[in-house]
């Protein structure tokens, strides 16, 4: 997605395995604004990252492994940080709103696929053939406690917060812009989009971008967020096969969809990405 410029300025970036944007409606806060998101997305990569070792998700996922190599039928109980708190309070908000269709317990089937490797990814590059492994839904498998900010997963489950902690990202920086500052604020990240404060006097023009990077369309927003989902990014091929990152949790493989890109409006950005990831899922099904 793309802000029209107009009455606003804006700066670009690259962060979190994505490309980040922050719009201003007075151009002397782009600065500041700008300073702001590289901040949180960088706390957000440390929190919630599954592709660097030191991440405090990677580190939940490594001693789940462990545990398992033990005792199966064990749960790995333990405290997270308020970042990842916040996350995976996004990601049991969104198996609620989409009846676990949309679940943060894909881990394990998103490596089993082949996008365990970035890079690899970035280059679709062919990855060797593991074997994708169905998923039980996670209401069958998260438990967060809110109150005590502490997270139970079985032994072996590996969390993968991809469908969520952009989505939350977004709708919290672009809150914490509009509170810290007295203008409009956008921000966009990788096609989860939101926006606070005061809005420019015609809304906020936004192109909606097809994997060709071509305006498919151009929608106004006047406070809704927006989110779009794709099986034609982020996309790798696995032994001949091509991949991409929508896991559906009923098969562990990707979604099998006639719909190459959606995109939704919501009343923030992780109800918007809850509607357009499980849309995808759902196929033909998804209008309804």
């Amino acid at each position: 997605m793309t802000a029209a410029r107009g009455e606003a300025t804006s700066a670009a970036f690259d962060a979190i395995g994505t490309t980040a944007t922050v719009v201003c409606t007075d151009p002397r806060d782009l600065r500041w604004a700008t300073e702001l998101v590289r901040a949180r997305l960088a706390e957000l990569d440390r929190a919630a990252s599954r592709f660097r070792d030191d991440s405090e998700l990677a580190l939940i996922n490594a001693r789940s492994a462990e545990l398992a190599r033990t005792d199966r039928s064990a749960r790995l109980r333990i405290s997270v940080g308020a970042t990842l708190g916040s996350c995976l309070r996004a990601a049991a908000r969104t198996e609620r709103l989409t009846a676990g269709l949309v679940c943060a317990t894909v881990g394990a089937a998103l490596m089993a696929c082949g996008y365990d490797d970035l890079a690899a990814v970035r280059a679709c590059v062919d990855t060797l053939p593991t074997g994708p492994t169905p998923v039980i839904p996670a209401h069958h498998q998260l438990k967060f406690d809110e109150s005590h900010r502490e997270v139970s997963i079985p032994a072996g489950t590996m969390l993968d917060l991809g469908a969520s902690a952009k989505a939350w990202a977004a709708d919290s920086i672009a809150s914490e812009l509009a509170v810290t500052g007295s203008g409009g604020y956008l921000v966009d990240l990788g096609g989860d989009l939101a926006v606070a404060g005061a809005a420019p006097s015609r809304g906020w023009a936004i192109g909606v971008r097809d994997w060709n990077n071509v305006v498919a369309q151009v929608v106004c927003s006047a406070g809704q967020a927006f989110a779009t989902s794709s099986t034609r990014l982020r996309t790798w091929v696995q032994h001949g096969i091509d991949r991409h990152h929508i896991i559906d949790p009923r098969t562990g493989r990707p979604a099998h969809s006639r719909w190459a890109q959606v995109t939704c409006a919501g009343p923030d950005v992780v109800r918007a990405n809850a509607a357009s990831t499980a849309a995808v899922i759902l196929d033909e099904h998804a209008p309804q």
